[in-house]
């Protein structure tokens, strides 16, 4: 049974082109999905039934599994039982036995334009390691890019000319950014006073190393937020996506449209970007409130 999950890894990073990180969680459930075949002596993949793969699902709500996790879980074995029926390694369609629990959608957790302040200035940009942490945090929240889009930037993906950088998300689809005059300087200061350094192929080069010249990891991006989060005094727990949420709606506040920052996002669907404007609504008072001609109470007497 080992074979085919490892035959449906490669066709997901061949065929589908699915990022790391995502071949990593689809491993991980496909695993302890065979590791529950194995307790159960099934063997063979015939010999599984639409009952098994719901009592598989039991199991994991039994064992106190977030629905997260369940519904993780729901994607990556509907598409291996897929892939099972397709190659003939079995009969039934055993995917539509999995119905997937629905998640509750929460809003994201955005900083103020205050709080996004203290973040951005946390650096020491004086030094080397800080004026690049100074970049990566100017970045992530100018374009609102994934921490996996930027961790595979290279150099030529960025354009400080006109302002814009290319990058390519977790389906391969790319897209175009566009950032401000700020970003640009910190971005320019740091790539002619720290990756300055000639090179026979500096397209090849990530935007940003690590302190071996490794491309950074996610985990050195996660470290680094924490890092100036506690030194800016910030209490919210902060990740790359917070930065992210908070360019969504700080945009969505500031009159920008929801399709181009649906567009930005990369997103398909509108479902994220309304929990974003959810987000800004708390604004709406204080901007009907300033503009609307007819939000004040008129002074004169009401009987004129």
């Amino acid at each position: 049974m080992q074979q085919a999950a490892a035959s449906f890894i490669t066709y997901l990073t061949q065929q589908r082109k699915l990022s790391p990180s995502t071949l990593e969680s689809y491993s991980r459930d496909i695993g302890h999905f065979l590791d529950y075949l194995t307790d159960r002596g099934i063997s063979a993949y015939p010999e599984l039934t639409r009952t098994g793969v719901m009592l598989y699902f039991a199991r994991l709500r039994e064992q106190g599994k977030a629905p997260a996790t369940i519904a993780r879980s729901s994607v990556a074995l509907k598409a291996f039982l897929q892939f099972l029926l397709q190659d003939n390694i079995i009969e039934q369609d055993l995917a539509s036995a999995i119905t997937p629990p629905k998640l509750e959608k929460k809003l994201p957790d955005i900083l103020s334009l205050e709080e996004t302040q203290l973040l951005l200035e946390a650096p020491d940009d004086t030094t080397p390691l800080g004026l690049r942490d100074k970049a990566i945090l100017e970045l992530l929240y100018a374009t609102a890019i994934r921490v996996s889009e930027l961790i595979a930037l290279n150099i030529r993906d960025v354009d400080i000319g006109v302002r814009f950088l290319r990058c390519s998300g977790d389906t391969g689809k790319e897209r175009i950014l566009p950032f401000g005059m700020e970003t640009a300087k910190w971005l320019d200061k740091y790539l002619n006073e720290i990756r300055g350094e000639p090179a026979l192929h500096p397209e090849q080069k990530p935007l940003f190393p690590n302190r071996s010249g490794e491309r950074i990891s996610r985990q050195g991006i996660w470290k680094l937020l924490k890092k100036y989060a506690e030194r800016a005094g910030l209490t919210k727990d902060i990740t790359p996506h917070t930065l992210r949420h908070s360019c969504a709606v700080h945009l969505l506040e500031s009159g920008a449209d929801v399709r181009s920052v649906q567009e930005m996002l990369g997103h398909g669907d509108l479902a994220t970007i309304q929990l974003y404007l959810a987000q800004s609504k708390p604004n709406l008072k204080a901007v009907y409130d300033q503009f609307h001609p007819r939000a004040k109470a008129r002074h004169s007497d009401p009987a004129q």
